[in-house]
């Protein structure tokens, strides 16, 4: 007797990578901000900070970049973010006080 065998098949096509909630690029700045936070904490520590001194700036640190990555997360979503930073850089308006620029294309052209 022969049994039926099934596949199960990936639906997850072309789909952005998500974790826990996180999705795309947001993994990757919450695991900088995470090794930021861990090599300062080294760095305090190597200074002769005291620990019960540092211990608790780090973990409040690592509270925020927490709080803030998912926000951005939740906020702006896949590509959103980008989106968003790529809109800040274009111009609201382009202004010319002269107009040198358009007669001097003009002369070069031949009619």
């Amino acid at each position: 007797m022969k049994k039926d065998t099934t596949y199960i098949i990936n639906k997850g096509i072309n789909r952005s990578i998500e974790f826990r909630g996180l999705k795309a690029q947001y993994i990757y700045i919450l695991a900088i901000g995470m090794v930021i936070l861990l090599i300062g904490f080294v760095v305090c520590y190597i200074a002769g900070v005291p620990v019960y001194l540092c211990l608790p700036i780090v973990l409040l640190l690592g509270l925020g970049l927490f709080v803030g990555v998912y926000r951005l997360s939740n906020r702006y979503g896949v590509h959103g973010l980008m989106k968003e930073l790529a809109y800040r850089q274009v111009p609201s308006a382009i202004i010319y006080l002269s107009r040198k620029v358009f007669w001097k294309d003009l002369k070069q052209t031949k009619w």
